[in-house]
């Protein structure tokens, strides 16, 4: 173990405690929030107490390490840490779990054990956020993987929409399909790995496995399979929008902000790391999978006519652009992808929260059902506009950095994939628009009873939205610093380098 406090079990254990409390503690529901709201904010400062110990010049891979032996007759062991990339997701993570648990405060009306199982949930599910970006043991990953399935199956099936079941089952058989395929891919992993009472750790992993080359592409094959149902990639994208319609706001929040993250996480942690040929191999397919999914989703968003479902397809464009820059390979490729991880999160999770609050003012998620609404909620109207223009990544807001520097950085080694990703933005300009006029603009609807604006709540609720949307628009350095010698180290395992600068002929010195 490094350093004498364990930060990352700390950060994994405390919402645990609280699910617990939550679940159990007597009385009316209303105190369970609080005390469900109290523990995410625990945790949101014991995260901060991590971060402030981790340092960007380490040459270690992985910081705030700690190992104990698990299951050693099968190379299992506790081991978790983390690098600059791991670090920043389990920050937006820990950021985003108060603000979906205040955003929920209505969400469950019957009250009573219903609603505190609600609240519970969301903070096992914060446990199982942090234990997946915090693993660097391979077996350890895949427990915390497939055990996020469980929140969020019951999350859906018994807290979402009219669908909630027929949808909270895709979602489960997806995602279990594609964690049975990991499986095969992990326990290869260990059989051709060097073995003994750790051999599932990463470090222990990487550059180490004696496998031939079918074997190895296999195994990435398993791996990436998972992954990209996960992320979602297409075509094994169709669980996520039903899944994101269905689910309650704040559980859409964390399972298209943070749950899908892991996907492209784990293609930067396990493919790119412990298959470096295999990478390579596979890079051609995975750019035109990217490309397709940037397009796909893009195209599709625009025919919607269900808020919630086109909100679910703009992310499906957004992980193509993030697969776009990971298998780009190159280092502001890169840490565009890392950063547009971050990004993502927070600008979808603005989207959600805040379309959730016009559709319970409105009793609609239907876009023809609406028009006008700015005149009768400027302030949400206003708060809608910012989040969407966020999404579209309009320079001076968080999502134009990272999404300029995954194009620049693709560009460098695969023109062609980059010029025609850059379609993605246009069409971006399109459904975010297209959206906000035929719901906000227009002339004033007529309504039965007032409709009052953005109450206190909601404001707490969009506050660190909005604001992170500014401070990463104009100032992304410190995250960059955090993650650019994780994506330098990724790089190096995979052995490519970023491509020489192209000098026109006839230009001097």
């Amino acid at each position: 173990m490094s350093g004498s406090f364990p930060w990352l079990t700390a950060i994994g254990v405390v919402p645990l405690i609280g699910a617990l409390l939550v679940a159990l503690l007597p009385g009316p529901a209303a105190r369970a929030k609080q005390v469900a709201l109290g523990f995410s904010v625990v945790t949101l400062v014991l995260a901060i107490g991590a971060a402030l110990q981790f340092k960007t010049g380490s040459t270690d891979q992985f910081q705030l390490t700690e190992q104990h032996s698990w299951i050693p007759q099968f190379g299992v062991s506790y081991a978790v840490g983390v690098d600059g990339i791991a670090l920043a997701l389990i920050l937006m993570a820990v950021v985003l779990a108060p603000v979906c648990i205040l955003a929920a405060w209505n969400d469950v009306p019957e009250g009573g054990t219903r609603e505190k199982n609600y609240f519970a949930l969301l903070l096992v599910l914060e446990t199982f956020m942090v234990g997946v970006f915090a693993a660097t043991d391979v077996f350890l990953f895949y427990v915390f993987f497939e055990a996020m399935l469980i929140p969020v199956y019951f999350l859906i099936g018994s807290y979402g929409g009219a669908r909630r079941q027929y949808a909270a089952v895709k979602f489960l058989l997806f995602s279990l399909a594609g964690g049975l395929v990991m499986l095969v891919a992990v326990i290869a992993v260990y059989h051709y790995g060097p073995g003994g009472s750790d051999g599932f750790l990463v470090q222990k992993l990487t550059g180490a496995l004696h496998a031939g080359t079918t074997a190895q592409r296999l195994m990435f094959v398993g791996f990436f399979i998972a992954f990209a149902v996960k992320a979602p990639m297409w075509p094994v994208h169709t669980w996520l929008p039903d899944a994101a319609t269905e689910a309650r706001p704040a559980t859409a929040v964390l399972l298209v902000g943070v749950l899908d993250k892991v996907g492209t996480y784990g293609m930067i942690r396990f493919c790119l790391q412990l298959f470096p040929e295999a990478s390579k191999w596979a890079t051609p397919v995975v750019l035109g999978l990217a490309v397709i999914s940037v397009l796909y989703g893009a195209l599709l968003a625009i025919g919607q006519t269900d808020m919630m479902r086109l909100i679910a397809f703009t992310s499906i464009s957004h992980f193509g652009f993030i697969v776009l820059g990971i298998f780009a390979m190159t280092t502001t490729g890169g840490a565009g992808s890392a950063l547009y991880m971050v990004n993502h999160g927070f600008s979808t999770a603005a989207l959600f929260l805040i379309a959730a609050m016009l559709v319970a003012r409105r009793g609609s998620k239907r876009i023809p059902d609406y028009g006008g609404w700015q005149r009768v909620t400027p302030v949400l109207a206003g708060v809608f506009l910012v989040a969407g223009l966020s999404s579209l990544s309009l320079p001076g807001l968080s999502s134009f950095i990272s999404e300029f520097l995954v194009l620049a950085g693709t560009f460098q080694r695969y023109k062609l994939a980059a010029v025609i990703g850059t379609l993605g933005i246009v069409l971006a300009a399109l459904y975010i628009l297209l959206m906000y006029k035929k719901v906000m603009t227009g002339p004033k609807p007529e309504l039965s009873s007032p409709v009052a604006d953005l109450d206190w709540r909601e404001k707490v609720v969009v506050i660190p939205l909005i604001a992170s949307f500014l401070v990463l628009g104009f100032y992304p350095k410190p995250v960059l610093d955090l993650i650019n010698p994780a994506v330098k180290a990724t790089l190096q395992h995979v052995g490519v380098t970023d491509p020489a600068p192209t000098i026109a002929s006839g230009s001097t010195k």
